[in-house]
């Protein structure tokens, strides 16, 4: 982030924030093509001037604000980790960053599910067979086959499941679990 009455100032500073965290970065063994920046957020701001009975007399221009986020999208999880407990390097530096939890994306979810489809229906078929076969009848042809939702949560934790699914972003570690209900015909 940089505030300057002039515009030009601003961006060339926080231009060189920019060059200054990408090199910190890679000094700290991060890709280059794994920093991305966002475009900069340009907000003019105001200083507002009020009255004895409080209202509102007048503004005055303070300066522009500029701010651009960074995103560092890696499976090196440990290295990212450790990278945003360090910032403080990056505040000594005179730069104004300001460091989010990381979040934790499951990178073959597509496969996932499909794995746990196949899983869940197998799973589900066996009881169906042993639930007929406790009550003396058969399972006959499947009907319907509809899924539930897929969850995933923080692996051991109180999350709660939600009728629209849930995907935890903030815990390493996960749970996945998916639903599926079978309707077969009786024999």
């Amino acid at each position: 982030m940089r505030k300057n009455t002039d515009l030009k100032e601003a961006y060339a500073a926080l231009d060189k924030d920019r060059e200054n965290i990408r090199n910190y970065m890679v000094t700290k063994g991060i890709k280059p093509e794994s920093i991305i920046f966002s475009a900069v957020e340009i907000n003019k701001e105001f200083d507002e001037l009020y009255d004895n009975s409080g209202r509102r007399t007048s503004s005055i221009f303070t300066g522009y604000k500029l701010n651009q986020k960074i995103q560092i999208e890696s499976n090196e999880v440990d290295k990212v980790e450790n990278i945003s407990r360090q910032v403080s390097e990056l505040i000594n530096s005179g730069i104004e960053f300001y460091s989010n939890s990381p979040e934790y994306y499951y990178t073959k979810l597509a496969e996932l599910k499909i794995e746990m489809i196949a899983a869940a229906t197998k799973d589900a078929n066996i009881r169906a067979k042993k639930i007929a076969e406790n009550a003396g009848s058969k399972v006959g042809r499947l009907k319907n086959a509809d899924m539930g939702v897929f969850q995933i949560v923080a692996q051991n934790s109180s999350e709660e499941y939600s009728w629209g699914g849930s995907f935890n972003t903030a815990s390493k570690r996960k749970t996945a679990t998916i639903t599926v209900k079978l309707q077969y015909e009786t024999d």
